[in-house]
């Protein structure tokens, strides 16, 4: 005769395989055996083009060739990356609806509050699974301009507060945050231009009608070279590859002065665990494996620069506080 306990555990097997019959066990449940078994979402909450749209098509072509289901990349965007975000925090947590998201993940829900306004999302609501690329922004200026060094420019900045100007791809923009570290770090005051994205900004820069920019190395490298722009500091950890005779800012003695447009993968919150480990499993099989994906990244301008598990989530969760740091530095624009 069997247990009672032992009744009861044959019992819920038997539900739970008549209700994935009939399709209605819950999806999270179904999603940790066989999963993915249709085709998984891939949202970008930016138009096409831009870091986060280039870094997710390889990716998902990538992803397509290891489960033999299709990764179609879906262009959300609205609000600056908030409407594409949000609509993956509060997606199903099945593993279907995947999130490419920019280092700006962490800093629109405080500029929304800088604003007087609700998030649409916290990222709480989100699971990191995995970097892809994380490229140090670079303190650009004309090559006809009187500053050499950051000390130089630091200096003249001083002598003429709110003299200097500098572009971004707009307010709260990763590459306005990126300046607002450097000039809160340095205590000095620079006249913001916000530009509609950082290609016009860099356009701006080329013409002179600005004076300083924080830009993605990608850009700005083929300038540079040809002698049309100048270099002054970047803001990664170690020096840039093209970028060898340019100090970072913490070389320089701005400890906290770094910065990294970099894109990653991101899950609902509650996606299971399973889940979660198959997909960063495939993530990494990809970015170490696929020549397609390194040839597509590096072309790009944006090598792989790959993380996962505890070492992605510490980066993310100390990136973040920087982020919010500058963005609160910032303050309410109007």
């Amino acid at each position: 005769m069997s247990h009672p306990q032992e009744v009861s555990v044959l019992l819920r097997r038997d539900l739970m395989v008549a209700l994935g019959a009939a399709g209605l066990m819950p999806a999270a449940v179904q999603a940790q055996g066989t999963w993915p078994t249709r085709p998984i979402q891939m949202i970008v909450a930016f138009p096409p083009g831009g870091q986060a749209d280039v870094t997710a098509r390889p990716v998902a072509a990538a992803l397509e060739r290891v489960f033999n289901q299709p990764v179609p990349v879906v262009n959300r965007p609205g609000a600056g990356g908030i409407v594409g975000s949000a609509s993956v925090a509060r997606a199903a947590p099945d593993g279907y609806t995947a999130l490419m998201a920019l280092s700006s993940l962490a800093m629109l829900p405080e500029s929304e509050r800088i604003m007087g306004r609700p998030p649409a999302y916290t990222v709480d609501q989100l699971a990191p699974i995995a970097r892809i690329n994380a490229d140090p922004t670079v303190l650009l200026v004309p090559a006809s301009s009187p500053w050499r060094t950051v000390q130089e420019f630091v200096a003249d900045a001083k002598k003429r507060p709110g003299a200097i100007t500098f572009g971004s791809a707009g307010n709260y923009s990763t590459l306005h945050v990126a300046m607002a570290m450097f000039t809160g770090a340095a205590d000095i005051d620079l006249l913001h231009v916000p530009f509609q994205g950082g290609g016009p900004a860099l356009t701006a820069l080329l013409a002179g009608q600005i004076d300083a920019l924080s830009s993605g190395p990608g850009p700005a490298v083929a300038h540079v070279k040809e002698g049309r722009l100048r270099a002054l500091a970047s803001w990664g950890s170690e020096r840039l590859k093209g970028f060898e005779d340019v100090p970072t800012f913490m070389e320089l003695g701005y400890k906290d002065v770094e910065f990294y447009i970099w894109a990653g993968v991101f899950l609902p919150l509650a996606t299971p665990a399973p889940v979660q480990d198959r997909l960063r499993q495939a993530l990494r099989e990809v970015c170490e494996k696929d020549q397609g994906l390194k040839r597509a990244m590096d072309t790009a301008g944006s090598p792989i620069a790959y993380q996962d598990g505890a070492e992605f989530e510490r980066f993310f969760r100390d990136d973040s506080a920087r982020l919010v740091r500058a963005v609160q530095r910032i303050g309410k624009v109007e």
